[in-house]
C-alpha cells in the first residue's frame, strides 16, 4: 500500500500537491461515445447480474428507527431468496447506531454492514467527534465506514487539513474499510473534483464516492469519469487499487449499465468486482431484478412485485 505523503507533523505537503487539470469538453464528448454502446442479450444479463452484486442498500434519514433497518435487511436476504441462482447485494448502509441492528440481521449472510459517519452529511463537527463515531461504528461491527470530507476547508484550499483527517479516520477504521465521499455537488468544477479524489486517495482511502445523496447534482456521468480517471492513474503510479462508488441518481439498470461500461473502458476487468465497484442506490435493486426477470421470460413484472 502507498505511504501516505505526510510529514512529521502529520500533514500532507500542500505546498507540492497537484493534480492535472481536467478538460471538461473532451470529458463530456467521451461520456456520450461511452453512453453509444448497446449491450444486449447474454451481455446484458450478465451485466444485471453483477450491477445486483454491486449495490449498497441504503437507509439514512431521521426517522430510521430499528424496525426500518430489519425490514431494508429482509429486503437484502429476500432479494436473493426469491431467485437463488443471482448474487446478493453488497451491503447494507446505515447510521453508526444502528449499525449492530443490521449486523445481527445479516448475520452469516455474507453481506457486508456499512455505516455513514463523521457527521454525515454535513461533516461538520469536530475532528475528536467524528473519530469517536467512527470508533463506534467499528466496535458495533461495520465492515465499512463512508466518511464525508469537510467541504469547507478543502474549498477554502487548506489540502493539509482534508488530508489529515481522511488519514486519521482511516487509522480510527482498523480492519474496516474506508469510503471516502467527496460531495461532488458542492465541489462544483471538475478540476476540483479531479483534486479531491487525489488527495483522498493519498491520504488513504480504500474507496472514493461521488456523495451522499442529499446533494443535486449527484453521481453524473463526467463527475464519475473523472474520478475513474483519477483511479487509473493512481493505479498506475502506485499499483495500490482504490475502489470507485457512484452515489444519488442512479435508478434504472440502463443508467447502471452505462456505468460499467465506462468502468471497463477506463479501468479494465478487474474493477467489475463488488470489492472494487459499488453502487448507493436502494431503488436500483427493483429495477435490476425486474430487468433480469423480462430478459428470461420476456415479459416485464410490475414494481410491486418486489420487495420495496
Amino acid at each position: 500500500m502507498e505511504p501516505h505523503p505526510r510529514t512529521a507533523h502529520g500533514a500532507l505537503r500542500g505546498a507540492s500537491f497537484e493534480s492535472p487539470s481536467i478538460d471538461a469538453v473532451g470529458v463530456e464528448e467521451r461520456v456520450a461515445r461511452l453512453c453509444s454502446r448497446s449491450i444486449k442479450k447474454e451481455a446484458k444479463l450478465q451485466a444485471l447480474h453483477l450491477t445486483l452484486s454491486m449495490i449498497d442498500l441504503t437507509t439514512l434519514e431521521g426517522a430510521d428507527s430499528e424496525g426500518k433497518v430489519r425490514q431494508l435487511c429482509a429486503k437484502a436476504l429476500q432479494l436473493h431468496a426469491a431467485l437463488p441462482d443471482l448474487p446478493h447485494v453488497a451491503a447494507v448502509c446505515v447510521y453508526p447506531a444502528l449499525v449492530g441492528v443490521a449486523k445481527r440481521a445479516l448475520e452469516g449472510s455474507g453481506i457486508h454492514v456499512a455505516s455513514v459517519a463523521t457527521s454525515f452529511p454535513a461533516g461538520q463537527a469536530p475532528l475528536e467527534i467524528k473519530l469517536l463515531e467512527v470508533k463506534r461504528a467499528v466496535e458495533a461491527g461495520a465492515d465499512e465506514v463512508d466518511m464525508v470530507i469537510s467541504r469547507g476547508r478543502f474549498l477554502a484550499g487548506d489540502y493539509a487539513c482534508t488530508a489529515d483527517e481522511i488519514a486519521s479516520v482511516k487509522e480510527a477504521c482498523g480492519d474496516a474499510h474506508l469510503k471516502v465521499i467527496l460531495e461532488t455537488g458542492e465541489l462544483g468544477a471538475l478540476d476540483a473534483i479531479r483534486r479531491a479524489s487525489d488527495l483522498a486517495m493519498r491520504s488513504g482511502a480504500d474507496f472514493i464516492k461521488t456523495s451522499t445523496g442529499k446533494i443535486k447534482p449527484a453521481a453524473t456521468m463526467p463527475v464519475v469519469l473523472v474520478m475513474l480517471e483519477a483511479i487509473r492513474d493512481h493505479y498506475l503510479r502506485t499499483g495500490r487499487r482504490i475502489g470507485m462508488k457512484p452515489a444519488g441518481g442512479i435508478g434504472a439498470a440502463k443508467d447502471a449499465i452505462r456505468h460499467l461500461v465506462m468502468v471497463r473502458e477506463t479501468l479494465g476487468q478487474d474493477w467489475l468486482d463488488p470489492d472494487l465497484y459499488r453502487f448507493g442506490a436502494s431503488s436500483l435493486a427493483n429495477d435490476v431484478l425486474r430487468q433480469i426477470v423480462k430478459q428470461r421470460s420476456g415479459i416485464y413484472q410490475s414494481f410491486d412485485d418486489f420487495s420495496m
